[in-house]
């Protein structure tokens, strides 16, 4: 604006354009001018009233709000005002502006519609060519007059919080050109029978909910350059007639659900420089067809089930710059063609059963800078050609084949930012002292070596770059040294010690000094003294299965960003500072159980609380629940048990919609859990357990009608193993459960466990009818409570229940026969009831002994010594039935190994004290995934 002086024409200003007839400004450019300060309504940009274009793109407004006045400005036809810095609502007066041909509000982040401002704005602008409203606030499905935009070319909605079912005709507008729809996780469509001489050059719609199959119809979008459907629901096999779009040159598929083998019609995409195929369901081989595409710069193709060798035709598509076929069934040798990929940047061969001798070749590439090659069965040459050393950044060798004399060769790439070595058994101090050489690291990870040092490893001293150290799985014992303290203090922002044998610090400053931590991992180790307090900048602190004593230090809630604290299986005293709660709109797990903690609960958690996890199993803590947790909105786990609290049952829980596992088991618990006024029931629970109180009273016939999550509404595919907390890279919820009758300690709870326990109270009554209705329940106990009533029959439409005990009550009647088609059940106890008939025969049933029985005089069957008379299975019937002996059914016992599907998954990683630590290396994250 420097041109703009008093006493010249307007006209001639920088950005001003005037009518030439009449000299009326009707054009104004002031985008990227550096304009600070509030957008204020009494600005004499309104006075302005013969405007047609005004562009404020990318300014600065002070976070003001967009001035009503602008309607005034109705000859408008160019509106820009993105990238601005204003927010709060759109005014409706926007809507006015009739005569828009482009309207641009994108990306300022706090702009909203109210009620049907949007569709205003829709129906009023019918000359619209461009609407982009990227990051604005819409919250609502979209008018289907949208589709009457006949003029419309380009439609920018991405991060719109879009709802609803998106119009598909708005796909098929004669002269739309590019939509981009991306982050709109909910909203839904499809996609149409496109039609010949479609214009549309560029399709986004990256992480929105988007299903069904790719249309064979995708051969008429003759004209597009850019595909991206990425995390969208699309799913099925690729059309041959994808081979039609022969002016693309940007594909993602990646994150989908695209399945079958890849057509060789994709080798006439002969203009594609970029490709993503990542975590989809493909199988087969890597197509040949691929060497055809010459103009390849980026391949993407990890996580998706393709198998055999890597074919020598990836040599062919030499402006490739980056590979990553990581995550697969690769086999075989890498082939040597790979090196002559001279633009080479980026290669990742991880996870897959790649064998035989790593290609020298590979080192010479001039430009590559990230190599990875880990969890294979892979052999590092020898000897690396040393004429030509390429400028490595990063290289990952975990898991390979090597010697000492190949580790003094990998330290003369004296440029390694990033070194992965993890279990590639070094053999101790020796081995570890090569890596002085390497003055420039900043991630180095040596886990899982078992080096069995006695002292920590000093070669660490001449590392002063580090942000990333993990030494985790070493055995490494002895005291954390003084000097250490000087390693990355600067730098250091991921250090992992898990799974050592450390004791002590030596001399530790009173705060951990490393000035930009992340994540600091101190568990399973043998850490005495104090609780010592991490960098104030921690994020996660993870400090569990150690010997930590003492109180908790109130220095902690210093450190304002925690998000994850894991102090577990320690022997901590004294009382959970209040302080800590104040940290709850940043902290969102609080894991403290196992240890010597007393006192109440802190009274107060404060609006906006954060936390997802709260386990404070096996304390002494005592008191009652405080009532303010219901601020905690997104609670999913509560883990109260093995205290000593003494309260009702807290109803008010179920304002917390998103809980998933309570815990409240061995307290002192009292009363009903069943109130007529209280509609009970958490649409989310998968695990309830209320055992070992004092409840009481009776449960009515509709009690469980609510829990969606347990009466399998919310379904999930078991083959998609996912866990409690996988949506935190460095902690997992566990939690302890009575199952088959034994106590087990789940260090990871699977998503489609589900469980009930009631067990050991004083409830009495009937068995509720709609029990029968939970039929994705997997784990059943109400043992040792007062039940009077016939076994439901409702319980055999349990179809998912491995676990079943309702022994020790004073159940009566006969044990009902559709019981017997639970064909996924383990273990069954009716013992100690007044149960009398024949015990069921067929299915299950002949797999459980005398024990599951006992202590019903009434009932009778070939597994008690009382037999049922003419109601017996014959003696040669039960030969004919069993080639195992023990009245055990070939067919049975095939069908309850084969569908223990659930328990199979879960006796994976259960924990005993016995058990040693490799099971629970599961917990440990990737940095660079």
């Amino acid at each position: 604006m420097k041109s703009w002086k008093a006493d010249s024409d307007c006209c001639s200003w920088d950005g001003i354009t005037c009518d030439t007839q009449n000299g009326e400004v009707i054009g104004l450019d002031l985008s990227n001018s550096w304009l600070y300060g509030p957008l204020n309504s009494n600005s004499s940009l309104f006075s302005l009233r013969h405007l047609r274009k005004l562009n404020l793109d990318s300014n600065n407004f002070s976070f003001s709000t967009i001035p009503p006045e602008f309607g005034q400005l109705v000859r408008l036809t160019h509106l820009n005002l993105s990238f601005s810095f204003l927010h709060g609502r759109i005014p409706s007066e926007i809507s006015g502006l009739s005569n828009l041909v482009s309207l641009d509000l994108s990306s300022n982040y706090f702009y909203y519609f109210v009620g049907g401002d949007y569709h205003s704005l829709v129906q009023n602008m019918t000359y619209l060519r461009e609407l982009h409203l990227d990051y604005v606030n819409i919250s609502s499905s979209l008018p289907q007059s949208l589709a009457n935009l006949s003029s419309l070319t380009s439609l920018s909605l991405s991060f719109c919080y879009l709802q609803g079912e998106f119009p598909s005709d708005i796909f098929l507008l004669p002269k739309i050109q590019s939509i981009d729809l991306s982050y709109n996780r909910e909203l839904v469509g499809f996609l149409p029978k496109f039609r010949s001489r479609s214009s549309l050059r560029e399709l986004h719609l990256w992480a929105t909910n988007f299903s069904g199959e790719l249309p064979n119809s995708i051969e008429n979008l003759g004209s597009l350059n850019v595909l991206d459907l990425s995390g969208t629901n699309l799913f099925g096999e690729l059309p041959n007639s994808i081979s039609n779009l022969k002016s693309l040159n940007y594909l993602d598929l990646s994150f989908s659900n695209f399945s079958g083998t890849i057509p060789p019609s994709i080798g006439n995409l002969s203009q594609l420089t970029y490709l993503s195929l990542s975590n989809n369901n493909f199988h087969g081989q890597l197509p040949s067809i691929l060497g055809n595409l010459k103009s390849l710069n980026y391949l993407d193709l990890d996580s998706s089930n393709f198998s055999g060798a890597i074919p020598p035709f990836i040599g062919n598509i030499t402006k490739l710059r980056w590979i990553d076929f990581s995550q697969n069934q690769l086999k075989g040798p890498i082939p040597f063609q790979i090196g002559t990929l001279l633009n080479l940047s980026y290669l990742d061969l991880s996870h897959n059963s790649l064998t035989e001798a790593i290609p020298s070749v590979l080192f010479t590439i001039p430009s590559l800078s990230t190599l990875y090659l880990d969890q294979n069965q892979l052999i590092v040459p020898l000897k690396f050609q040393n004429n030509s050393l390429s400028p490595l950044y990063a290289l990952g060798l975990s898991e390979s084949k090597m010697n000492e004399s190949i580790l003094r060769s990998i330290v003369n790439f004296t440029k390694l930012q990033s070194l992965s070595l993890s279990s590639i058994n070094l053999k101790g101090k020796v081995e570890l002292n090569t890596f002085f050489k390497l003055k420039e690291l900043r991630e180095l990870d040596l886990s899982g070596n078992q080096v069995n040092l006695t002292e920590f490893p000093d070669f660490l001293k001449a590392q002063n770059e580090l942000y990333s150290l993990d030494l985790s799985n070493n055995n490494i014992e002895g005291n954390i040294p003084k000097w250490f303290w000087n390693v990355g203090e600067e730098t250091l922002q991921y250090l992992n010690l898990s799974y050592n044998l450390l004791s002590k610090f030596e001399q530790p400053p009173v705060v951990l000094p490393w000035k930009n931590m992340y994540l600091l991992d101190l568990s399973f180790n043998m850490l005495q003294g104090s609780f010592p307090i991490p960098p104030l900048s921690t994020q996660y602190f993870l400090a569990s299965k150690n010997k930590l004593t003492g109180s908790f230090p109130p220095m902690i809630c210093k450190v304002h960003a925690l998000k994850v604290l894991d102090v577990s299986n320690n022997q901590l005293t004294g009382q959970i500072p209040q302080c800590l709660l104040n940290l709850s709109d940043s902290l969102e797990v609080l894991a403290m159980k196992n240890n010597h903690f007393q006192g109440n609960l802190p009274e107060t958690f404060k609006n906006g609380c954060s936390l997802v996890t709260l386990d404070l199993n096996h304390n002494h803590i005592h008191g009652k629940i405080p009532r303010s947790l219901v601020k905690c909105r997104m609670l999913e786990v509560l883990n109260l048990g093995n205290n000593k609290l003494n309260d009702t049952f807290p109803f008010w829980l179920e304002s917390l919609s998103d809980l998933k596992i309570l815990v409240l088991q061995a307290n002192g618990f009292c009363g009903p859990i069943w109130d007529p006024n209280i509609n009970f029931g958490l649409s989310k629970l998968h695990v309830i357990d209320l055992s070992h109180n004092n409840f009481s009273g009776k449960l009515p016939s509709n009690y469980f009608q609510n829990w969606s999550a347990i009466q399998g509404v919310t379904y999930q595919d078991k083959s998609q193993t996912r866990y409690m907390g996988d949506g935190s890279n460095y902690y997992k919820d566990s939690m302890t459960i009575v199952n088959k009758g034994v106590e087990l300690e789940l260090v990871k709870i699977l998503t489609i466990f589900t469980a009930i326990d009631l067990s050991n109270n004083l409830f009495c009554g009937e068995i509720p009818d709609s029990m029968g209705n939970l039929k994705a329940l997997i784990v059943l106990n109400l043992s040792s409570n007062n039940f009077t009533s016939h076994i439901p029959s409702s319980l055999g439409n349990l179809i998912e229940l491995e676990s079943l005990d309702l022994s020790r009550n004073s159940l009566f009647g006969e044990i009902p026969q559709q019981l017997t088609s639970l064909t996924f059940l383990e273990y069954l106890n009716f013992s100690q009831n007044q149960l009398f008939g024949p015990i069921p025969q067929g299915g299950q049933f002949l797999t459980f002994q005398s024990s599951s029985f006992e202590g019903n005089s009434g009932l009778c069957g070939f597994q008690l010594s009382k037999k049922c008379g003419n109601n017996e299975i014959p003696t040669s019937e039960m030969r004919h039935e069993s080639s195992l002996g023990g009245g055990f059914g070939w067919k049975v016992v095939v069908i309850g190994y084969a569908c223990g599907l659930v328990i199979g998954l879960l006796t994976g990683h259960v924990v005993t004290s016995t058990r040693t630590n490799w099971l629970v290396r599961n917990f440990g994250v990737n940095l660079r995934r």
